[in-house]
C-alpha cells in the first residue's frame, strides 16, 4: 500500500467519525409560505429557490430537513427558527 492510499484511508475514517445532525422543519397551520421562505433564507442561508422548495416539501410531506451539520453549529440556527415561530427540532 502506497503512502497516498494510506493518507486517503485516514481522511475517510475521520469523515465518518463526525456526527451530523439535522434541523427538521415541521408543517403548521400558522405561518405563511412567505414567512417560512424569508426565515429559511435569513437563518439557514438558503437561496430563495431552496427555501421555496423546502417550504413546499414541508407543506406536502409534513416535514423537511432544512440544514445539516454538527449539533453545536445547528443549535443557534434552530433556536432562531423557533423564535420566528416555526416548528423545528434537531435530530
Amino acid at each position: 500500500m502506497g503512502i497516498k492510499e494510506k493518507v486517503s484511508e485516514e481522511v475517510l475514517l475521520e469523515e465518518e467519525i463526525v456526527d451530523q445532525s439535522e434541523i427538521v422543519l415541521f408543517n403548521d397551520d400558522v405561518n405563511t409560505f412567505d414567512h417560512v421562505i424569508e426565515t429559511l433564507i435569513k437563518v439557514c442561508e438558503h437561496t430563495p429557490e431552496q427555501a421555496e422548495q423546502c417550504s413546499l416539501i414541508v407543506h406536502y410531506n409534513g416535514k423537511c430537513t432544512v440544514k445539516t451539520g454538527e449539533y453545536s453549529f445547528l443549535k443557534p440556527k434552530c433556536s432562531k427558527l423557533l423564535e420566528a415561530g416555526l416548528s423545528a427540532e434537531i435530530v
